[in-house]
């Protein structure tokens, strides 16, 4: 009896650090706090007479993308590409553009100017031009997420370039480092944390320069279905696409974080409690 009293309590001693690591877990109170709001909606508009057509409930949106899933998803993998397009355009034109600033000051007196000119023109009114300049089609769109998401990588990459502490980089060239070795061995390694938040950044402005693109050019896409079912008066439609959308970009953001804690996981800005 004794040993069987004294095994007894074991699945306690389990239940609570499990308990408190939940407690603990950002993506568990993320999660609980979305399921608040949506809870307290849907009671706020069973008491307020709010039509639906103006602020539908969450379980009206929720039955839209039940309902029309495959429609969805068909317009969700167009925008999809489009913000993958983009990213990857913004990546490979504003890492060399940040490299050359970096190490060509003449470089950077040309275009840094151009660069902020350009950052400060909204682009929802550069968007029709972009429809004349490269027609309809797909083009027109990437061409906008790629507009959009260049800055930060540009910025960013520059920045944690030109963070390396000048004794590291005589200590390399007293070891009969070149530049290039210096470079990879050096510079590249203490930039990433830098690099990878503008590579977050530009990834969900990707995401807003694609829909903007659908907004203008689109025939295809969550913000073209957004457009068409606001057209409509199809409201829990468009809250449908737009919660969609949020949700890809959340899963494009932490798959890129991912990359982060793999290719950096020394720095502090990967310590998560998810």
């Amino acid at each position: 009896m004794s040993d069987v009293a004294r095994e007894t309590p074991a699945p306690t001693k389990l239940r609570i650090p499990l308990a408190r690591r939940l407690a603990n877990s950002s993506l568990f109170l993320g999660c609980l706090s979305v399921v608040s709001v949506a809870l307290l909606w849907e009671f706020a508009l069973k008491i307020f007479p709010i039509q639906s057509y103006l602020l539908p409930p969450p379980t009206e949106i929720a039955a839209a993308m039940a309902g029309q899933f495959g429609l969805q998803m068909q317009h969700a993998l167009v925008t999809l590409r489009e913000i993958l397009v983009g990213f990857a355009l913004a990546v490979l034109l504003g890492v060399p553009i940040a490299i050359a600033m970096t190490f060509v000051p003449v470089f950077e007196k040309l275009f840094y100017p151009i660069l902020v000119a350009t950052q400060a023109i909204p682009k929802v009114a550069v968007a029709p031009l972009f429809l004349v300049w490269f027609g309809f089609g797909e083009a027109p769109k990437y061409a906008m997420a790629t507009v959009i998401a260049v800055f930060p990588v540009i910025i960013d990459t520059a920045v944690g370039l030109r963070a390396i502490d000048p004794d590291m980089v005589r200590l390399a060239k007293s070891m009969r480092a070149g530049s290039v070795r210096t470079f990879w061995k050096v510079r590249l390694p203490i930039a990433l944390p830098s690099i990878f938040a503008g590579l977050k950044m530009a990834m969900t402005f990707s995401v807003i320069g694609a829909v903007v693109g659908e907004f203008v050019a689109g025939q295809s896409g969550l913000g073209y279905l957004i457009q068409a079912a606001t057209g409509s008066l199809q409201t829990n439609v468009a809250f449908a696409s737009i919660v969609l959308l949020s949700l890809i970009g959340i899963v494009l953001f932490f798959i890129v974080e991912g990359f982060e804690r793999f290719f950096v996981p020394w720095h502090h800005s990967t310590d998560r409690l998810y």
